[in-house]
């Protein structure tokens, strides 16, 4: 028997089926046909049209695979899916968008996101987080507010994955517990708070149902053979975010493991008995499968800095001459846009590069470092919070296959960074769907798909410059009033 994963991500969807070993039978990979748009600053949307059009494509393609090796189509045994976490769609009874999508990155909700946390404190001091305008119920309010013509009109107000699925089964109106955190879900109680009608206005009635992630949802329809090439009657299971089915699958599912997802953007998740809280809103936690919970949080930077400013194409070349001319004579903050909400939450944030670049080579090992000394701080943080963190960083997404920027990430983190066979969320969605066909449970499926096939350790003779470098660079945020007086003391 198989399992399918599909990732719906910033840039395109992918989607791969694997048998019960995590042996990647089929996968595919398709660009969606137009970015992400800003229509005003600081929005960001995309059409979920072009999500339905990137999945179907990915599925037509790991189909054909699949018929090609001489595996039956009918041997699939599950499937889930994967997205963006804080982004919202609204759909009507039938399940058609009303509009773009308003992106997890979109900024427009800051003055809402005030308002939800002052009429949500009892949450948010329980779960131990805050709503900024990356969350997706201060994103609801904004719509009531804005556009109310397009919120009467929506029957269901959901995540891209909740979309996806809606259109894989016919079945509108179903969330999972970490897609339906950052909709202000309470993952203690199991229910939707009562502060949203007494004090926000937003009618529950228009929110998902939510279950657990794997929980069967429905099945392919039969009208879905033409444009994705799958027969009826594959069973959905419910899904997860894009950051905790990529920590899924690397194998980071114990308490003490910790997870970083470095794609578009960089997520940093791990495994904690107790709940983490964080009173500046950095960071927030789903919960565990098993009952822990799975701290973590996500910054704007990421490797959208390598895409803007570097053609595919160079990529191999630079790749080959990075670690002969480490360290950078650069020191660079790399946010692409404005705004940050991990490691530090600020919403006027924007990038910076100190020194003077040599050439092309020069900016782009610093992009590599920027990222780097980003990824060390959050890990400060959940440290200063109360979080362990070991010697080992599970690590997934699109920038694993930069060997160099592995060894630089594990120089300047002082950590060795285990690589799985295949991470990334298209296969955390799998694992979840083998979670609920193929196991008992989505960790008993990770410890059985999940291969770790390299180890890259920290080079001893870098310890020095990166250090002093990494802490110019904190130096760097504390001038800009990036780390509050609290942070600075830490020393972190």
């Amino acid at each position: 028997m198989y399992v399918l994963g599909i990732d719906v991500g910033t840039q395109g969807a992918r989607a791969l089926a694997c048998d019960a070993k995590g042996n990647i039978l089929a996968q595919a990979e398709r660009p969606f046909a137009r970015e992400q748009r800003a229509t005003e600053p600081g929005w960001f949307e995309q059409s979920p049209d072009d999500w339905w059009q990137a999945t179907t494509s990915c599925l037509q393609g790991v189909c054909a695979q699949m018929r090609g090796a001489g595996l039956a189509l009918a041997g699939i045994g599950g499937l889930s899916v994967t997205s963006t976490s804080g982004t919202l769609v609204a759909v009507d009874r039938d399940g058609h968008a009303l509009g773009n999508a308003i992106m997890y990155n979109d900024r427009r909700a800051d003055a809402e996101a005030a308002e939800v946390n002052q009429a949500g404190q009892a949450l948010t001091a329980k779960l131990g987080y805050r709503f900024s305008a990356s969350f997706g119920l201060p994103k609801i309010l904004w719509l009531q507010r804005h556009d109310p013509p397009r919120y009467e009109k929506a029957r269901y107000l959901l995540s891209p994955t909740d979309y996806v699925i809606g259109k894989l089964t016919g079945e509108w109106g179903v969330s999972d517990y970490s897609n339906a955190l950052k909709t202000g879900y309470d993952l203690m109680e199991g229910c939707w708070p009562d502060f949203f009608q007494a004090q926000l206005g937003v009618e529950i009635a228009r929110l998902p149902r939510v279950v657990a992630p794997g929980a069967p949802v429905g099945a392919t329809t039969a009208g879905l053979g033409a444009a994705t090439g799958l027969p009826a009657g594959i069973p959905v299971l419910a899904g997860m975010t894009d950051g905790c089915a990529s920590q899924v699958s690397t194998g980071a599912d114990a308490p003490g493991q910790w997870n970083s997802t470095l794609g578009t953007t960089l997520v940093i998740k791990g495994v904690t008995r107790e709940l983490i809280r964080d009173p500046l809103g950095r960071i927030y936690c789903h919960r565990h499968p098993d009952g822990y919970w799975l701290p973590g949080g996500a910054s704007n930077t990421g490797g959208e800095c390598i895409s803007r400013r570097f053609a595919r194409h160079r990529l191999d070349d630079l790749n080959a001459q990075v670690l002969e001319r480490a360290p950078s004579p650069l020191l660079f903050y790399p946010l692409e846009g404005k705004g940050e909400r991990f490691p530090f939450a600020q919403p006027e944030a924007t990038s910076f590069m100190i020194g003077q670049a040599g050439d092309d080579l020069d900016v782009y090992v610093a992009c590599l470092e920027g990222v780097a000394y980003v990824e060390r701080l959050a890990y400060q943080v959940l440290q200063s919070l109360g979080a362990q963190v070991g010697a080992e960083i599970h690590a997934a997404g699109g920038a694993t296959r930069s060997r160099p920027w592995l060894q630089i990430r594990a120089d300047i983190l002082d950590k060795t960074l285990l690589v799985p066979a295949t991470g990334g969320g298209a296969m955390g969605a799998a694992i979840v769907a083998g979670g609920g066909t193929l196991y008992e449970g989505i960790v008993p499926a990770a410890q059985a798909m999940v291969r770790i096939v390299d180890a890259v350790p920290p080079r001893p003779d870098m310890r020095s410059a990166y250090d002093e470098a990494y802490g110019r660079f904190r130096q760097a945020c504390a001038e800009r009033g990036y780390l509050s007086p609290d942070e600075r003391l830490q020393g972190m």
